[in-house]
């Protein structure tokens, strides 16, 4: 009986509302609609948009604060003062990014951000902090691998930048000026990018997606947010970003890590020559006579006297047209290609001498560490 009554007394006032004041009616259903369909759209992604990238990378890439302790002078001694310095300089520090790429807390980011820091601390974007250890450093390469220890750490995927094109959208994720995490848009500018005076082996991807100071050592993915590349330099004359910024290959940047996690340090492989553009003027010295007038390799002006290339048979006047199976254009890339070699396993090498086309296997050695002056 209750319940009969109840129904008819709402029936009775939904009535009089929809006689009275309709609109209140009218208002209300409109609003939940709009309500609705606002929560709705919220959730679609926008044509062309990098969202689904950003979001996927940005959580693995940290920034890295580091300090290094004031000199403090032993004496007062005018002479320790005048060769050392003013005795109670000020600490130094610096800020830099980096990007997690072991779930045991490995991180990859560049040499100079860390090179003689003191204390390193890496602060996540989930706010977690952790000071970090370095496991080893590689400036020729200018990376460093970095270890921090924290639980359920956020890796980014490795992506393949051999694969990577000009004009293919990049992402560049970093701590620009220490202001926070920071996501940036362009495309690949140019690839192998060298003789920049930057690194001893350079190979550079280059990009016009925004790269200032504190960017150094972050990521630069692409539009899956696969990591593509460290970021490492700018063009500038400002300081500032001018559209101009370089980053190391993945592919680079996963031979360093795999062999300072297993080895301590980078062991690279050394042929013992004396490299140079093949030239026209050089071509004619030396008979090299090529296809409808085409040159392309690396010539060779000097060869160490018992070194792993002599060994093999290498002579001034080869021309090295391929290391592994990969094509040699320039100086920089044979470098790049002989470096990666295993020191001790033979390697095949293809060469022009004069009109003949040669395979030669070359066991290097390992590459001598540079001269400390």
């Amino acid at each position: 009986m209750w319940f009969a009554q109840t129904v008819t007394v709402l029936l009775a006032i939904y009535f009089v509302v929809l006689t009275l004041k309709p609109d209140w009616l009218g208002r209300n259903l409109s609003t939940h609609l709009s309500l609705i369909q606002a929560d709705t759209s919220s959730s679609v992604t926008p044509p062309g948009s990098l969202r689904a990238a950003a979001q996927r990378a940005s959580s693995a890439v940290v920034s890295i604060s580091t300090s290094k302790a004031a000199r403090k002078a032993p004496s007062n001694d005018p002479w320790f003062r005048f060769f050392f310095g003013e005795p109670g300089e000020e600490a130094q520090t610096g800020l830099g990014s980096g990007v997690i790429v072991s779930a045991s807390g490995y991180l990859l980011t560049n040499n100079h951000v860390v090179e003689g820091a003191d204390d390193i601390e890496v602060i996540l974007v989930d706010g977690r902090r952790s000071r970090a250890k370095v496991i080893g450093t590689d400036p020729d390469s200018d990376l460093a691998v970095l270890k921090i220890e924290l639980d359920k750490l956020p890796v980014i995927v490795l992506g393949n930048s051999d694969q990577a094109q000009v004009g293919d959208p990049v992402l560049a994720i970093g701590n620009p000026f220490g202001v926070g995490q920071t996501v940036t848009s362009g495309i690949v500018s140019a690839l192998g990018r060298n003789q920049l005076g930057i690194n001893t082996f350079e190979n550079f991807i280059q990009t016009d997606a925004a790269i200032n100071p504190g960017n150094s050592g972050g990521a630069l993915v692409d539009s899956n947010g696969n990591l593509l590349g460290i970021n490492t330099a700018i063009y500038s004359k400002s300081g500032g970003n001018m559209g101009i910024g370089f980053a190391i290959p993945v592919a680079t940047a996963k031979q360093v890590l795999e062999s300072i996690v297993r080895e301590g340090q980078v062991t690279r492989g050394w042929i013992g020559v004396e490299p140079n553009e093949l030239s026209p003027e050089l071509a004619e010295t030396f008979g090299i006579r090529t296809n409808k007038g085409e040159i392309s390799g690396v010539i060779i002006t000097g060869v160490l006297q018992n070194g792993p290339a002599a060994n093999a048979g290498i002579r001034p006047g080869d021309v090295i047209v391929q290391v592994a199976g990969q094509a040699v254009r320039n100086v920089p890339e044979l470098l790049s290609r002989v470096a990666a070699l295993k020191p001790g396993e033979a390697a095949p090498f293809e060469i022009l001498r004069q009109e003949q086309k040669l395979q030669i296997n070359v066991s290097p050695g390992v590459r001598p560490k540079p001269r400390t002056r």
